[in-house]
């Protein structure tokens, strides 16, 4: 089967930007005739199609952002729509939203759907699934076609585009040592499974606190959660099998349980077993007693991911630079851990 032209081929022989062969695709008044004429001819020429996932590039910009999420039921997530969603309005932009439901497929549709409802460009954390597969076919033809795309949370280092990170291997770091420092020696962690970026981060950051402090990381107790809705029964089998005086959960759901599951068991929190959830929020919060947690800034990464996109979509460089924003977490000290 015949290769598909993309943009970024027509550029690299053009000897020109990504950015100016959209452009002058688009007849965009910023390109000059001279060469819009040549692009045009060229991809002419090669008989040059977009492809589903660029179908929305037309001559006027829609103004209309897409923001594809893996779930809907994490405060964290919920909180980055909203940083993302008052960025935009204050900038003239519209946000629709799409759910992937941790689905490869979902997300690909997704992608297709927003862009056949004419978007100028996407904002993604992705799926699960997507990261299980490491199949980014979908990330990659939107950025050939000259697609403006921010990553933020779950990215991928396959994907050359502007991104936006918790620094979690940090944010894990620092709450193992507040559990350390506050007289914990066998720290269990509650995380996701190995191809979750975010997961693997959290893990990195545990394990080096350990290390640092000069104690042996015990593989035993790390338990790979693969669901949030099966996270009881590995919880039940942590407390059953093992002993331990120290949680670090990688999100609040699995904080949450496993302080239910000390109570029930009439443990007594912080004394017997202290706690730590990242993500700041309603659980947090409202659980008893109130959780520890590593707050991710979720508003802010928003506000920072859609500068990023509604820069790239607005600015007139002929380089293609890409930016990774760093977002710092903080420790929002709670009832779960013992004072130090």
């Amino acid at each position: 089967m015949k290769k598909k032209i993309t943009i970024k081929e027509i550029a690299r022989e053009l000897n020109v930007s990504v950015s100016t062969v959209s452009k002058a695709l688009r007849n965009r008044k910023e390109i000059g005739p001279e060469t819009t004429q040549k692009i045009q001819a060229f991809a002419k020429m090669l008989n040059y199609k977009p492809n589903s996932i660029a179908v929305s590039l037309k001559n006027k910009k829609t103004r209309n952002i897409g923001v594809i999420i893996p779930e809907i039921v994490h405060h964290f997530f919920t909180t980055v729509i909203y940083g993302i969603e008052t960025v935009a309005n204050e900038l003239g932009y519209n946000v629709i939203v799409c759910l992937s439901n941790e689905s490869f497929d979902k997300e690909v549709i997704n992608m297709e759907t927003l862009a056949n409802s004419s978007i100028d460009g996407f904002i993604i954390s992705l799926a699960k699934e997507t990261q299980m597969k490491k199949d980014f076919h979908h990330l990659k033809e939107a950025i050939d076609q000259g697609m403006p795309l921010v990553m933020f949370d779950r990215i991928v280092d396959e994907i050359e585009c502007d991104k936006v990170i918790v620094d979690d291997a940090y944010g894990a770091y620092n709450a193992t040592n507040h559990l350390i420092r506050s007289g914990c020696k066998k720290i269990a962690l509650l995380t996701t499974v190995d191809y979750v970026s975010v997961g693997n981060l959290r893990t990195l950051g545990y394990k080096n606190a350990i290390s640092d402090a000069g104690m042996q990381v015990n593989n035993e107790l790390i338990i790979k959660i693969e669901n949030i809705e099966n996270c009881q029964g590995e919880i039940e089998k942590l407390f059953n099998d093992y002993d331990f005086d120290g949680v670090l959960a990688v999100n609040e759901v699995f904080a949450v349980t496993a302080m239910r599951e000390a109570l029930e068991r009439k443990i007594k929190i912080p004394e017997d077993i202290s706690f730590i959830g990242f993500t700041d929020g309603m659980l947090s919060k409202h659980s008893y007693p109130r959780l520890t947690t590593v707050q991710q800034h979720g508003y802010k990464m928003g506000e920072e991911a859609a500068k990023l996109l509604i820069n790239k979509l607005e600015e007139e460089k002929e380089e293609e630079v890409y930016t990774t924003e760093i977002i710092k977490t903080s420790l929002i000290e709670r009832e779960s851990t013992r004072a130090i």
